[in-house]
């Protein structure tokens, strides 16, 4: 992805250029922080990476970024028990917080994806 958000200050010389990937990174990080929220979920490509011992911290979130604000989509596996709709609330709180305060971009929306639900081993033996 060519994507960059790109800070233009006229009092400073040269442009920041600031990629997707480290968006997503942001977004991912925040979001892994949320209580209920267990794992991101891993792409086929995050899948590899992590074989090979590959840090991929973006892995379960994609960005869309404008001029001056970014759409975020979250993929999460949740802890079994918890109030689904609470943690997504939690996520889009905590992403849209982390990615505003440390860039200059509006997040306009936080959409927030359940791929799946985390059950303890001792909840599976009870069923």
């Amino acid at each position: 992805m060519d994507n960059k958000y790109l800070i233009d200050e006229s009092s400073v010389e040269g442009n920041v250029k600031i990629s997707d990937q480290v968006i997503a990174t942001i977004a991912s990080v925040a979001a892994e922080k949320v209580d209920g929220v267990v794992k991101m979920q891993s792409n086929l490509k995050s899948q590899v990476s992590d074989i090979l011992s590959a840090k991929n911290l973006n892995k379960g979130a994609k960005v869309n970024l404008g001029e001056k604000e970014a759409l975020v989509d979250i993929y999460v596996t949740v802890e079994y028990g918890k109030k689904i709709v609470d943690i997504c609330k939690e996520v889009q709180r905590v992403v849209k917080q982390a990615i505003e305060n440390m860039t200059d971009l509006s997040v306009v929306e936080v959409n927030v994806h359940v791929s799946g639900i985390a059950v303890e081993k001792e909840e599976k033996l009870r069923a």
